[in-house]
């Protein structure tokens, strides 16, 4: 039986935020395998981990910080000195291996090392059944390439680490790391069930191009060639103002571009973060020449209820009974959502329906649908449930 536990604090000092948070889940700590920490950026991390760690001795943890705050059952948490949510997973029969390193060599030499720690950690030579992964922005899908390479085509879920003000605070860590650059894992090794929704829950347009041009990995050059702000006025009708420089961040929330997997059962969102003066526009995820992009709508309305349907798309997935929920919700979308934020937790309280859950917000998403290849994306949701 999986049994799941939740704590949280807004205490200023991160040691004692990370002993009091602690505390509030230790009653299963016989069992105890891993435990999610999402933090404030206001924190020291080490002193936080150490508390934490001295309340659970022997326990793995993973995370990273979370832009503005946690939802827990309790509510949303976050304070202008620091925050910090904990989910734990307790069960015996369960093996968690879990494992983080810095950057050493290329994101994708640094994904395949670490996924051969992450096995030794476990005791295992075979595949998790399942793993979740904490990276930077910037090279998420190298990261899990190199992962790939040594374990194959698993089902994952996770997101990229973020700070308060997109200033690149962000810091991802485990019990025995911190890190502003690098990449953490948890292999999973379990038979009780396991889903995850990925989506990003917007309107598709009518209104697609052909990306012709980009520059590097994450520059949107051109699209059917023609300057990629252009293109995206034309389609949007926004004025020069709403796309110049970092104006695109925000205005994109709710007018974001996707590309769709060969199947066409997921729409991963690319977010526009950047208008730049030569009309290319910096994307949040990688891109690729010759493939379609689709202008995507949704109002701040539509992004708030999608919490609630998306859980209900989530339970629906699952065979059998739902122990916990890791959510992972944008932290752009977040953003968009700003002061109607306790909508979201309204959401999730409603549709959890007493199950334990954890939400944290990310400068990226990853996760899966149906048989298509794992993915990472951009004001997205990833949200899973793990069986009991």
């Amino acid at each position: 039986m999986l049994n799941v536990k939740t704590g949280k604090s807004i205490n200023p000092n991160a040691a004692a935020a990370g002993k009091e948070a602690a505390a509030q889940v230790k009653a299963d700590l016989s069992d105890m395998k891993v435990a999610f920490v999402y933090s404030g950026v206001q924190y020291n991390q080490k002193e936080l981990l150490k508390a934490i760690s001295d309340e659970l001795p022997g326990v793995p943890l993973i995370g990273n910080t979370s832009f503005t705050g946690v939802v827990t059952p309790e509510g949303f948490i976050s304070g202008d000195d620091g925050f910090v949510g904990i989910m734990s997973m307790s069960d015996k029969d369960l093996t968690v291996g879990v494992a983080g390193m810095p950057k050493e060599g290329t994101a994708r030499e640094t994904g395949h090392k670490l996924a051969e720690k992450a096995l030794k950690a476990a005791g295992k030579t075979e595949a998790p059944a399942y793993f979740y992964m904490s990276a930077p922005s910037g090279e998420e899908e190298y990261y899990l390439k190199g992962i790939t390479e040594v374990i194959g085509r698993v089902p994952f879920f996770g997101g990229t680490a973020a700070d308060n003000t997109i200033t690149g605070e962000w810091l991802l860590y485990t019990d025995e790391m911190v890190t502003a650059e690098g990449v953490s894992v948890a292999f999973f090794y379990t038979d009780k069930p396991f889903a995850n929704k990925f989506t990003g829950a917007y309107n598709e347009t009518d209104k697609a191009g052909v990306i012709t041009k980009i520059c590097g990995d994450r520059t949107l050059a051109e699209i059917d060639g023609k300057p990629a702000l252009d293109q995206y006025r034309e389609w949007t009708g926004a004025s020069a103002e709403d796309v110049a420089g970092g104006n695109l961040l925000s205005y994109a929330i709710c007018h974001p571009l996707a590309v769709k997997d060969r199947l066409g059962d997921l729409a991963a969102i690319r977010h526009p973060m950047n208008g730049n003066d030569d009309g290319s526009m910096a994307i949040g995820n990688n891109l690729a020449v010759g493939t379609a992009v689709v202008l995507m709508e949704a109002t701040v309305d539509e992004i708030i209820e999608s919490v609630g349907k998306t859980l209900e798309d989530l339970k629906k997935k699952m065979n059998g009974s739902i122990a916990a929920l890791h959510l992972v919700h944008c932290g752009g979308r977040r953003a968009g959502i700003d002061s109607r934020i306790n909508e979201v937790y309204d959401q999730v309280k409603a549709h959890a329906d007493g199950i334990p859950f954890i939400m944290e917000f990310t400068f990226g998403e990853y996760g899966y649908e149906d048989d298509g290849n794992n993915t990472c994306g951009g004001l997205m949701l990833s949200f899973t449930a793990f069986g009991k």
